[in-house]
C-alpha cells in the first residue's frame, strides 16, 4: 500500500511538472520577442555587480591605509571610494528610469496581444467564464507574465554572475572563507522543495479567490440601481465582508508559513554573519588577514549569503509565474474563430451592394453546451427590403437564433448563408456585414457622436443626424444643449431607457451595413415611436435586410414575414395568425 501511495505521488508530481514545463514553453512564445531588453538589464545588473565588488576593493585598501597595513594617499582612495558609490547610485537610478519605461511598454504590449486573442476565442467557450475573473486574468495575470518575462532570466544570469565573481574574490584572498558561504545553501534548498506544493496550491487558490472578488465588484457596481431598488445594500455589504473575511484567512495561513520559513532563513543567515565574524577575527588576530581584508569579507560573505537566497527567492517567482501562465492559458488555448473568409466576404459584398443581400437558414439544429437542444431543423428567410420578425414566448430562442445569424453560436447541422444571386456561408468574417442592436443598453460613457461614430469613425455631422432621425431620436437630441455633441454618462446615464434604444438604433442605422439585426431594440418605445421607427427603416432607400425580435404583435403588420420560434422550429404564420396575435395582445 505505502508503494502504491508513493508511486501515486510520484504521478502527480510528474505531471506537475510537466504541466509547468508546458506554461514555461508558452512563456517563452513572449520571452524570445524581448531578448534585447533582456540583455540590457542583464548587462545594467553585471556592470552593477562589477561597480561594487570595485568598491569593495576600495573600502578594503581604505581601511588598510587607516590602520597603517598599507602605504598610500589616503584622500586620492576615499575620492574613489566616493565616486564608485555615486557612480553605483546613478547606475541605480539610470537602471530603475529604463526598467520601468521598458516593463510598461513590454506590458502594454503584452496586455493588448492576449486581449486580441480574447477577442477572438470561440464566444460560447468565453461565457462559461465569469467577467471578472476575465479581467483579473488579462489585468494582473498578464502583468505577471510580463514582469516575469523582463526579470526572471535577467536575475538568473545577475545572481550568478554576482555569486561567482564574489566567490572568485574570496577564494583569490582567503579560500577558507567560502566555506561559510555554503552554509545556508542546505536549509534554503530543503526548504524550496518542501514548500514547491504549498507555494503551487496557494497560488491557485489566491487567483480563484481574486477572480472571485473582481466578480462580485464588478457585478455590484454594474448593478447599483437593482441593489438600491431591493434595498440589497446591508445583504451586499455582507457578502463583501464574508469574501473579505475569506481572502483574510488565506492569506494569512499563508503568510504564517512564510513568516516560519523567514525566521528560518534568518537564523541560518544569523549564525552564518556570526561564524563569518568570529572566524575573521581570528584570522585578523593570528595576522593571517588584515582588518580591510577581514572587512571585505564579512561584506562578500553576505553577498554571497544573500545571492543565493536571491537564486532560491526565484522558486516562488516561477510559481507566481506559472500559475499566471496556466490561467492565461485557460483562456488563449480555447478553439478560436474562424476569419479566414475575410476577403471573400468582401468581394461578396463588393459584387452585389447595390441590390442589397438576403440571410436564409435550412434545417438548423443547435444545442447548448450543457445539453439544451433549442433547434431541430429550424428554417427561416429574410431578403432586401424586408422586416422579417420572430415571435414567441422569453426563452425559446428568439436571441439564440441572432446568435446563430451572427455566428456567435455554431450551428451542429443545416446550412446558414448569406444570399444574392450566389451564396457564402455565414461565419465569424461576415459580421462585418451586419449591424446589431442587442437587448438593454449598450451606450458607451463619451458624447453620442463619439457614440455613433464607434461604428464609423469618418461619419460625418449630416450623416449622424440623418441615422438618428431614421431612428426617431432626433427629435429629444436637437433639443440638448450641445446636440450630437452632448455629453451621456456609463450605460447612458442621463437618458430615459427609450432615449438609449433609439440611439443605438441609430447607431447601427449609421453603419449601413446590408443587414440589421434588432433583438427587442425597441421594447422600451411606445408603440407609436416604435412602429414610426420601423417605417423609417422600410422607407430607406438603402437595400436593408431587417430581422426583429419582438415580445409585442402590434408592429407585426408592418412586417413582410412573421415566424413563431415554437417546439424548436421556425414556423412562418398566415395573416390570420398575425391578426389574431394583434387582436390578442
Amino acid at each position: 500500500m505505502k508503494e502504491k501511495l508513493k508511486f501515486i505521488l510520484e504521478r502527480i508530481r510528474a505531471g506537475r511538472l510537466q504541466e509547468m514545463w508546458r506554461q514555461t514553453l508558452w512563456i517563452y512564445q513572449y520571452a524570445r520577442r524581448y531578448w534585447h531588453i533582456m540583455l540590457f538589464y542583464t548587462l545594467l545588473g553585471m556592470v552593477g555587480t562589477v561597480v561594487a565588488l570595485l568598491t569593495s576593493l576600495v573600502s578594503k585598501d581604505l581601511v588598510d591605509i587607516i590602520t597603517g597595513h598599507e602605504t598610500g594617499q589616503v584622500i586620492a582612495t576615499f575620492a574613489l571610494m566616493i565616486g564608485l558609490n555615486v557612480g553605483t547610485s546613478l547606475l541605480s537610478q539610470v537602471s530603475d528610469y529604463a526598467s520601468s519605461f521598458l516593463s510598461m511598454k513590454v506590458d502594454a504590449e503584452i496586455k493588448t496581444d492576449i486581449f486580441s486573442k480574447i477577442l477572438v476565442t470561440d464566444w460560447e467557450s468565453l461565457t462559461n467564464y465569469h467577467t471578472g475573473d476575465l479581467l483579473t486574468r488579462w489585468s494582473a495575470d498578464a502583468s505577471r507574465i510580463s514582469s516575469g518575462v523582463l526579470n526572471f532570466i535577467p536575475n538568473i544570469l545577475i545572481y550568478l554572475f554576482r555569486f561567482i565573481s564574489a566567490f572568485a574574490m574570496v577564494i583569490y584572498y582567503d579560500a577558507s572563507f567560502a566555506v561559510f558561504a555554503f552554509l545556508g545553501m542546505p536549509v534554503s534548498l530543503l526548504l524550496s522543495k518542501t514548500l514547491l506544493n504549498r507555494m503551487v496550491n496557494n497560488n491557485n487558490k489566491s487567483a480563484a479567490m481574486g477572480a472571485k472578488m473582481s466578480g462580485f465588484n464588478q457585478e455590484a457596481f454594474s448593478n447599483i440601481q437593482t441593489i438600491k431598488a431591493f434595498d440589497l445594500i446591508h445583504l451586499y455589504i455582507a457578502r463583501l465582508k464574508q469574501l473579505q473575511k475569506e481572502y483574510i484567512e488565506m492569506k494569512l495561513d499563508f503568510q504564517k508559513m512564510s513568516m516560519g520559513t523567514s525566521l528560518l532563513l534568518s537564523t541560518v543567515a544569523l549564525l552564518v554573519s556570526y561564524a563569518s565574524y568570529g572566524w575573521g577575527i581570528y584570522r585578523v588576530w593570528s595576522g593571517a588577514i588584515s582588518y580591510g581584508t577581514m572587512t571585505m569579507f564579512l561584506g562578500l560573505s553576505g553577498t554571497l549569503t544573500g545571492t543565493l537566497h536571491n537564486l532560491t527567492s526565484l522558486v516562488p517567482s516561477v510559481i507566481h509565474l506559472t500559475t499566471s501562465a496556466g490561467r492565461l492559458m485557460d483562456i488563449i488555448e480555447m478553439p478560436k474563430e474562424d476569419y479566414s473568409q475575410d476577403d471573400q466576404v468582401v468581394s461578396f459584398y463588393g459584387a452585389h451592394q447595390s441590390e442589397g443581400i438576403g440571410l436564409r437558414l435550412q434545417n438548423v439544429d443547435y444545442t447548448y453546451q450543457n445539453g439544451t437542444q433549442v433547434f431541430k431543423g429550424a428554417s427561416m428567410e429574410a431578403y432586401p427590403h424586408e422586416i422579417v420578425a420572430l415571435v414567441g414566448p422569453s426563452g425559446e430562442g428568439k436571441t439564440t437564433m441572432l446568435r446563430l445569424i451572427l455566428s456567435l453560436a455554431r450551428y451542429q447541422a443545416g446550412q446558414a448563408m448569406l444570399c444574392s444571386g450566389e451564396t457564402i456561408p455565414l461565419s465569424p468574417s461576415t459580421r462585418k456585414l451586419f449591424s446589431y442592436v442587442p437587448q438593454g443598453n449598450t451606450m458607451f460613457s463619451g458624447t453620442i457622436a463619439e457614440n455613433m461614430r464607434n461604428v464609423k469613425p469618418d461619419a460625418l455631422e449630416e450623416e449622424i443626424i440623418e441615422a438618428l432621425k431614421l431612428a426617431c431620436a432626433w427629435e429629444f437630441v436637437s433639443k440638448l444643449p450641445d446636440g450630437i455633441h452632448s455629453k451621456i454618462k456609463e450605460r447612458g446615464g442621463g437618458l430615459s431607457e427609450g432615449q438609449c434604444q433609439r440611439l443605438s438604433i441609430a447607431r447601427a442605422l449609421l453603419r449601413k451595413s446590408p443587414i440589421l439585426l434588432l433583438d427587442e431594440a425597441t421594447s422600451a418605445l411606445d408603440v407609436a415611436t416604435e412602429r414610426q421607427v420601423l417605417k423609417n427603416i422600410m422607407k430607406d432607400e438603402y437595400p436593408r435586410t431587417c430581422v426583429v425580435t419582438t415580445h409585442r404583435p402590434t408592429v407585426l403588420n408592418v412586417c413582410s414575414r412573421v415566424y413563431a420560434i415554437r417546439n424548436m422550429e421556425c414556423t412562418v404564420l398566415t395573416e390570420e395568425e398575425v391578426r389574431r396575435m394583434i387582436d390578442n395582445f
